[in-house]
């Protein structure tokens, strides 16, 4: 049984949600704009960590400290994206990764009576929390404590509007320049459009969708903490949307839902299988790392055979990098 609920359980959690809005986030940026964002960890982690902080340190009412949320993640794309954007991809990708560990450090050792370090912020979930529903339902569906379960319904709204939001986005004149610029900026700056404005507000709004996503993890976990926002938060987020395939709005959803589901059968069926196996062959310090490694030959066989993903276009994942 625990085959079939443990990964229903995680591949519609609250951190499932978190990384699914950080990778609507990199379709805005590299599925529809040709942008090469390493760093979306920095985003999610501006947003979680502006909210949490205003809440705790500044008693900052909770709506007004999710809209400080988002303002960070804006001042941080114009960080990035002014001295970048004009000059080739690479540059925006050495900066986005660079800046994102420069964040992380800082959350990690600097300013402790507002970061707190690595212990993080937490007590931020009060005002949230006193808006849940379910805090009277006895027992639990599929293990989710009621917590958990009005992150849940709140996060998975905020996916469908966000992906109704791109649907549109993509389809009006705004989307096609964006499309445009993927395939070839220099013919879109022939016919007058202004190309930097157009990848500056690409930035911003990918990079807000991926605060929204540390807005959700952070209510999930109830704390933030640097530690999560490490390279492994983008890479993962890129995993989930190059699997769904990029610049398709849903993609990102299946792709993480997918991956979280696939990976979490795989530490059950390993776990299940160590009570046969003999412990020096399969033990419980080998299942991470083995579960990873077969998901990694998963993907491996995936981008070699159908590399723009379970439902893109192979000719949409080939971007101007000039």
């Amino acid at each position: 049984m625990d085959l079939i609920t443990t990964p229903l359980h995680d591949a519609f959690a609250p951190v499932a949600i978190s990384y699914v809005l950080a990778a609507m986030g990199l379709n805005i940026h590299y599925g529809y704009t040709g942008l090469l964002n390493f760093g979306q960890a920095a985003f999610a982690a501006a947003g979680s960590y502006a909210m949490a902080v205003m809440i705790v340190s500044f008693g900052v009412p909770f709506i007004p400290a999710i809209l400080l949320g988002l303002a960070a993640s804006v001042v941080l794309s114009l960080v990035m994206g002014v001295p970048t954007l004009r000059l080739r991809a690479d540059y925006l990708a050495i900066v986005t990764i660079a800046v994102a560990e420069i964040l992380r450090l800082l959350f990690s050792t600097s300013f402790k009576e507002y970061f707190h370090a690595r212990d993080g912020v937490s007590g931020f979930t009060g005002t949230f929390r006193s808006w849940n529903p379910f805090q009277d339902m006895e027992g639990t569906f599929l293990s989710f404590s009621a917590n958990d379960l009005w992150v849940m319904i709140v996060g998975w709204i905020i996916v469908a509007l966000v992906s109704t939001l791109v649907f549109l986005l993509m389809r009006s004149p705004w989307g096609r320049v964006l499309k445009s610029i993927r395939e070839d900026e220099d013919a879109v700056r022939s016919l007058g459009k202004n190309v930097y404005g157009y990848k500056m507000q690409a930035l911003v709004l990918g990079g807000m969708i991926g605060a929204m996503g540390g807005f959700v993890g952070a209510l999930g976990l109830a704390s933030v903490q640097p530690d999560t926002f490490n390279t492994d938060f983008t890479f993962i987020a890129f995993t989930m949307l190059i699997l769904g395939g990029a610049a398709r709005v849903l993609s990102p959803a299946v792709g993480a839902v997918l991956f979280w589901g696939v990976l979490s059968f795989m530490s059950v069926a390993l776990s299940e299988l160590s009570d046969i196996v003999p412990g020096d062959l399969l033990d419980s310090n080998r299942i991470g790392n083995i579960r990873f490694a077969v998901v990694g030959l998963v993907l491996m066989l995936l981008m070699i055979y159908r590399p723009q993903g379970l439902f893109g276009d192979r000719k949409e994942i080939a971007i101007d990098a000039r």
